[in-house]
């Protein structure tokens, strides 16, 4: 995966958030062969998507292809936390909002 592949997928994950994604959080994708980074603020107004290492209230790490396995919808968010392709960190509550731009 290279820094295009990160860009079309911030720009894709953008579109899905929009200006106001219901989120009311902060999430930040940490990609773990990479580390690049794709951050989540749903709480600001609009809601923004960048690449920074911000400080978020729930951290998912995964591979970048299997986050653009998730974006093409490819790979269940689900299946890939059960079998260890995701990790979570932080409030667990929040990454269970994921599935409202994922589902």
């Amino acid at each position: 995966m290279s820094a295009d592949d990160l860009a079309a997928y911030t720009s894709s994950v953008r579109e899905k958030v929009g200006d106001d994604s219901g989120l009311d959080a902060t999430i930040k994708f940490a990609f773990k062969d990479d580390g690049g980074f794709l951050f989540i603020d749903g709480k600001s107004t609009p809601n923004t998507v960048s690449n920074e290492d911000a400080e978020a209230q729930c951290t998912v790490k995964v591979s970048l292809e299997d986050f653009g396995a998730l974006v093409r919808k490819e790979l269940d968010p689900m299946v890939a936390f059960m079998g260890g392709k995701i990790k979570i960190e932080g409030d667990m509550g929040v990454a269970m909002k994921l599935g409202r731009l994922f589902g």
